[in-house]
This record gives structure tokens, C-alpha cells and sequence, in this order.
């Protein structure tokens, strides 16, 4: 079974954030060629949840303090800038800071 992918912008971000669900998220990584595990999941939510709370995307050291990870692991976690993929596949906007 193959999901429909919402409308996305031109760097894969969803254009209406309330199209998110996590199997659109899934196959928004699919689609991309990326593979997300458990623990990626988990930092997904709670950057969901961070955003709920906040209003705001946060940057990767507020994030990694929020979750009580060390940055350089989720940097190599994710094998880039892990804010950009974290909050295009959780649904959020395009985070602000360095990416």
C-alpha cells in the first residue's frame, strides 16, 4: 500500500503542516531515500513536542538539552544537520539556525 505524499515545497518540507501524520512522515523518508529507527522516531516527537510547547523549532543545542543527548551523537545519528530532517519528516517548519 503506497500513501499519498501531501503537497511539499521545494526542499520536501510539507506546505501545510497539518497534512503531518506519522506514516506520512515515514513515507516522506521513504520517498527520500531515508531510513528512520526508533530513536530517530522518538527525537521526531519530541521535537513535535518541543514545538507544541514553544511554538518554535528549536536549535540543535536547545534540542539536544531538551532530550538529554550530547549533539555531536545526534549529528552522527543523522549524518548531517539533524534539525533539517527532524522537522521535515515530523511534520514542523524549516528550522531557522544553521542547517
Amino acid at each position: 500500500m503506497s500513501i499519498k505524499l501531501p503537497e511539499r515545497d521545494g526542499d520536501g518540507y510539507l506546505v501545510n503542516m497539518n497534512d503531518w501524520t506519522p506514516e506520512i512522515g515515514r513515507a516522506m523518508a521513504t520517498a527520500d531515500g531515508i531510513e528512520i529507527d526508533d530513536t530517530k522516531w522518538e527525537q521526531i516527537f519530541k521535537a513535535r513536542e518541543f514545538f507544541e510547547e514553544e511554538s518554535t523549532v528549536p536549535p540543535i543545542r536547545k534540542f539536544a538539552k531538551y532530550i538529554g543527548e550530547d549533539q555531536k551523537k545526534i549529528f552522527k545519528m543523522w549524518k548531517t544537520g539533524p534539525m533539517k530532517p527532524i522537522t521535515k519528516y515530523g511534520g514542523l517548519p524549516k528550522p531557522t539556525g544553521c542547517v
